[in-house]
């Protein structure tokens, strides 16, 4: 009996001290998030599931530590591991609310990155996946909270999201695409022009220079060749004069 009693002491010393651990790291994770420390918020809620795996709002934390982070996949099974584990409505309501947030998140996330390519979305199917499955958690969060107007209106978001995306929505998209690379061709175009008016203008511009410049040219050997006519004639005129004054004498 005292061998019992012995380890029964152990045993709630032993989870006290885990308990004890767990409620530590989550203030220092909740403090660390607060403060927008997500990493380090992370770190502390993964102490606390060491410490006690069972831990549901240690699970949930995580999930949002994670989602802040931009680690869609991880929150996303973080916050299914936490509404799988509880009974309350309202906690299981806001877990698969965040869940969907998770996804629809995801399938912006990936019109997104298409767009800053100036690329056509190359994973269209898991795009339609993430939607369905945001969609199904909207209603499933519905089912245990049907006042939460945030996640109704979440729901009627990734529905249209969908809809558009089944309608060929991505064809508006690649038609936009396709206008904007006609309009950067019409300007390039233009300016292709532009540049050839400008370079023929300045070649007439050169041309007439030369011109003016071969003109000025001619004009100055035109003029040497007038002043040393007039040098000759004076030339001869002195010899004639000289010669004249020679004979008189």
């Amino acid at each position: 009996m005292r061998t019992i009693l012995f380890i029964c002491m152990i045993l709630t010393t032993a989870v006290t001290f885990s308990q004890k651990q767990v409620r530590t790291e989550l203030r220092k994770g909740n403090k660390e998030y607060n403060r927008e420390k997500y990493t380090d918020a992370e770190i502390a809620y993964r102490k606390a599931l060491e410490n006690n795996a069972q831990s549901k709002e240690a699970a949930y934390n995580l999930g949002n530590a994670l989602y802040r982070q931009q680690k869609l996949d991880e929150a996303a099974k973080q916050y299914e591991l936490s509404a799988a584990s509880i009974n309350d409505k309202e906690k299981i309501a806001a877990a698969m609310h965040n869940y969907g947030n998770s996804y629809l998140r995801k399938a912006i996330a990936a019109d997104e990155q298409a767009n800053a390519g100036g690329q056509d979305n190359p994973q269209g199917e898991q795009k339609m996946q993430s939607l369905q499955q945001s969609i199904e958690a909207y209603k499933q969060a519905l089912r245990n909270n049907p006042a939460d107007n945030d996640t109704r209106y979440n729901l009627a978001l990734a529905q249209k999201l969908l809809e558009q995306e089944n309608n060929g929505g991505g064809q508006d998209n690649k038609q936009d695409k396709q206008e904007d690379k006609e309009d950067k061709q019409d300007k390039q175009q233009q300016q292709d022009k532009k540049d050839q008016q400008e370079q023929n203008q300045q070649q007439q511009q050169d041309q007439q220079m030369q011109k003016e410049k071969a003109e000025q040219i001619l004009e100055a050997m035109r003029q040497n060749e007038r002043e040393t006519q007039e040098k000759v004639k004076e030339q001869q005129i002195l010899q004639t004069q000289s010669k004249k004054k020679d004979k008189n004498w």
